[in-house]
């Protein structure tokens, strides 16, 4: 994984994600947002692989971007396409797959705690945050 900072799409696979979702017609990209935190949520209890960790991540910032107190997404590597307004039926499935991500035979949690991973995992913590704080 070529990662070249801690934000949800600094890294090369979150990249070629959002291309996906720019290529998605409006009516679908909550649909390919649900998809990516659903291929998380059941791996079950299988170690969970770094890249579809990556797009769960990605996919959550941009559902906690539309939410109370969500920041922005920015970055040059996110989507280029508006985001329309999301469902709020995605923030439970949102929260459910950054649980995953930052849980037990999580690949990219392990990856960021073999660095110095713990901004990343605050941010990621933070985006959880906002998105079970919203659904509440």
């Amino acid at each position: 994984m070529g990662t070249w900072d801690i934000g949800p799409f600094d890294n090369d696979t979150a990249a070629d994600f959002s291309y996906r979702i720019d290529e998605a017609p409006a009516e679908r990209k909550a649909a390919v947002l649900l998809a990516a935190f659903r291929d998380v949520t059941e791996t079950g209890e299988d170690y969970l692989d770094s890249d579809l960790a990556v797009e769960a991540v990605a996919a959550a910032a941009l559902v906690a971007a539309q939410c109370p107190g969500g920041a922005p997404v920015t970055t040059s590597y996110g989507p280029k396409q508006p985001i329309p307004p999301l469902p709020a039926a995605l923030r439970p499935a949102a929260v459910a797959a950054l649980d995953r991500v930052l849980g037990k035979d999580s690949e990219l949690l392990e990856l960021w705690e073999e660095s110095d991973g713990a901004a990343w995992k605050a941010g990621t913590e933070a985006l959880r945050a906002v998105l079970a704080s919203a659904d509440a």
